[in-house]
């Protein structure tokens, strides 16, 4: 069955995450993606070990590259900016990530290649933008996630602020750009004509940060580092138990009372202080370590089946190993394997989009470097002698 994005070109000239996982999700639906790396050393993720496969593939590149089009070409050289220019004649979309202007030198830019296919949507991916006074910086997801207000935000208390452990500004921003990307796609149904995407981590990562971006444009104070808590619900955080730590996620006024129940003080449930949510936000210094002194009592189990039964939301902290083993992730397929080019199993985690008429395809495990160069290069007309000559000359 054909994904949703099939017939879809996509020339990936993008490293490291952002645009390799916009491009892995756009590969996932279906389309066609050719991803172009540099001779003898590939996107550097391919290194970013341990762990690595047998072959040295670093499990970070497994986690953004499968589905795709392996093929090694230095753009630095005439002849193989010729063939990125003729794929991008034939391609929807180019997807990259060089600085602002990289690109322009080599004709790969979005005005020459639009030249050349006016229908080619072009995203770009940067730390700050096309522009601005920070165009020009380059772009990581930590700082980004300092700059942006998420580290203020992250991390205990009355500690220094945290990172989120994992590249989520890279994330976000590659989820940003499939959206952006399938968009301009459909609008060029409508047009006949393509168009630029400029996407910044410094914009996507500010965006992600929602309701605290409107409680400080709301309420007018800077939102304070909360730990596990909840800036605007209460009780909606993390408690000790007996033997661990457990999810509370208390939603409303009702479930609270069930909560003040099973702790054994209903009346917390009719004190003024706690009714309502506005009032548990106002004192929480007060009502949190009332729930503290009752959850340590018994073990993290009893609670989550105790807060199960009485329809209260709640749920264990796992780690990845457990995650993985959860009977919810196993029922829904979230782990599989894919072939390598010799057929054996590389480990990948399913896209989690289901689509009932055009379910997702997965194509092949993350390529070599280079795997598909010469297949791509003869769908492009050049002949066993033109392909060994640009070997040779170390084009490809």
């Amino acid at each position: 069955m054909a994904g949703a994005l099939d017939g879809i070109k996509v020339l990936d000239l993008s490293r490291v995450l952002a645009g390799p996982w916009a491009s892995q999700l756009l590969a996932d639906l279906g389309a066609t993606v050719i991803k172009v790396e540099k001779p003898g050393a590939g996107d550097d993720t391919r290194h970013w070990g341990p762990p690595n496969l047998p072959d040295g593939t670093a499990g970070y590149f497994l986690a953004a590259n499968r589905g795709k089009q392996s093929i090694t070409v230095d753009i630095t050289q005439p002849e193989g900016r010729a063939i990125v220019q003729q794929l991008a004649a034939e391609a929807d979309v180019l997807l990259e990530n060089y600085k602002v202007g990289g690109l322009k030198k080599y004709g790969l830019d979005y005005p020459t290649l639009k030249a050349i296919n006016p229908r080619l949507v072009y995203c770009s991916i940067t730390g700050f933008g096309q522009t601005g006074p920070y165009a020009s910086r380059p772009g990581y997801d930590y700082i980004v996630q300092g700059m942006s207000g998420l580290m203020s935000i992250t991390g205990p208390a009355d500690g220094e602020p945290h990172k989120v452990g994992v590249a989520v500004t890279d994330l976000f921003t590659g989820l940003y750009a499939s959206n952006a990307i399938c968009a301009a796609l459909l609008a060029r149904e409508r047009s006949g004509e393509g168009q630029a995407i400029d996407l910044a981590l410094f914009d996507c990562a500010l965006a992600m940060l929602a309701n605290i971006n409107m409680n400080w444009l709301v309420g007018g104070e800077t939102p304070p580092r909360l730990g596990n808590a909840h800036p605007n619900i209460v009780p909606y955080q993390v408690f000790a138990t007996s033997d661990g730590h457990f999810i509370l996620a208390c939603g409303n006024d009702s479930q609270f009372a069930r909560i003040a129940e099973l702790c054994g003080h209903a009346e917390w449930a009719a004190d003024p202080r706690f009714a309502r949510n506005a009032d548990r936000v106002a004192h929480r210094a007060e009502l949190v370590p009332l729930l503290a002194e009752v959850f340590v009592t018994r073990t993290r189990d009893e609670w989550l089946a105790a807060l199960d039964a009485a329809g209260v939301p709640n749920g264990p902290i796992n780690t990845v190993d457990q995650a993985f083993a959860d009977p919810q992730i196993v029922a829904r397929g979230m782990r599989l394997d894919l072939p390598d080019a010799q057929g054996a199993p590389v480990p990948q985690v399913a896209c989690p989009i289901q689509l009932s008429g055009t379910p997702v395809v997965y194509h092949a495990a993350p390529p070599a470097l280079g795997q598909h160069t010469e297949v791509v290069l003869t769908t492009l007309g050049k002949s066993a002698e033109e392909i060994a000559q640009l070997r040779q000359n170390g084009v490809v």
